[in-house]
């Protein structure tokens, strides 16, 4: 039988594939947002170009899960199907603190997966933790009073869960169900399909941008350490702050971490059991030594694996509107779903 192969690769540099760089280096040696002109701030936050149009029909529900209702919102082509859709069961990044169904890696790049893959897409408003300093997060509906590690995979996987029993409503097949998402997002959507594949159900793909799969990053290469090297301190992914972001998510010591909370973690025996997997990192970005680094666990599980690294993109890069990367990253992920 054949083996499955990883694909590493680097994304062609689509159109003003510099113009995040430009950016980046517009906000030199600053510490803080603080510290950046208010101009150049702006620019930072501009969109690259027009947000994408899609004909959907969009819906707001609350779905049953086990720490109360989790909101999600559905996306579904307008067109009419010529049989069942495949699905994509997607997650929005923030640190496992921040993020919403509105932001652009959420609302935008469900949109934009729907149609260009006329699937169905339904994002994932999964509970979020407070704050490294103790502020409190958004109210979520039901509880429970403090979150960590495992509330929002449960979130998680209860959205894939209702995904599949409502199957015939949602006019999808159960067999072309995959999961997605991106930073602590890809995080869960990595930690769910290993735990659904653990239990015997699993995912037909995971699609895993920039994600957080190690609680703290491996050793980077010299390509990966000469990116860094030019890379923003206000866009860094420093040890002290992924340790303040890990431990928090999962509230004790990182050495205490397991594998559902960061799949990296995970043996191979316990890897071989995943589906098809998409790794995207950015140039740009600590976390792609993460991301490279699970691409080999995996390999080395015999998990069919394609690793892409996105050139000329900062971390959440998803979230920038307009940006040919983005659109570049959502094409790839399109063209995997409609292969299910």
């Amino acid at each position: 039988m054949t083996q499955p192969k990883a694909t590493a690769q680097t994304s062609p540099p689509p159109p003003a594939s510099d113009e995040m760089e430009r950016r980046m280096r517009e906000l030199g040696d600053a510490a803080t947002w603080a510290d950046v002109d208010d101009c150049v701030h702006r620019a930072w936050d501009a969109p690259y170009g027009p947000a994408e149009q899609w004909e959907l029909e969009i819906e707001d529900r609350e779905i049953p899960g086990p720490h109360g209702p989790v909101p999600v919102r559905l996306y579904t082509p307008s067109t009419a199907a010529d049989g069942l859709r495949p699905c994509l069961v997607w997650c929005h990044g923030g640190g496992f603190m921040h993020g919403d169904l509105d932001m652009p890696e959420g609302d935008h790049v469900a949109r934009g997966i729907a149609g260009r893959a006329d699937a169905v897409v339904i994002s994932v408003d999964y509970r979020l933790c407070d704050e490294v300093d103790g502020t409190p997060t958004r109210e979520f509906p039901g509880g429970p009073a403090r979150v960590l590690a495992p509330v929002p995979l449960d979130d998680v996987c209860a959205a894939v869960a209702w995904t599949r029993e409502h199957a015939d409503e949602l006019g999808i097949d159960r067999a072309r169900v995959a999961i997605g998402g991106a930073s602590a997002g890809g995080n869960l959507a990595a930690a769910a399909s290993l735990r659904l594949a653990e239990d015997g159900a699993p995912l037909a793909a995971s699609l895993l941008l920039y994600p957080v799969t190690h609680p703290l990053s491996p050793e980077p290469t010299a390509d990966e350490t000469a990116a860094l090297a030019v890379t923003p301190t206000l866009l860094r992914f420093l040890p002290e702050t992924m340790r303040a972001m890990s431990e928090n998510y999962i509230g004790r010591a990182l050495e205490n971490a397991v594998p559902h909370e960061f799949p990296g973690l995970a043996s191979t025996q316990q890897l071989a059991v995943l589906p098809r997997t998409y790794l995207e990192a950015d140039e740009f970005d600590d976390l792609r030594v993460s991301a490279r680094r699970y691409a080999e666990q995996l390999t080395e599980a015999g998990v069919d694996v394609e690793h892409v690294v996105r050139r000329g993109a900062c971390h959440g890069h998803l979230n920038r509107v307009g940006l040919p990367q983005a659109a570049a990253s959502m094409d790839r992920m399109a063209d995997i779903i409609q292969e299910l």
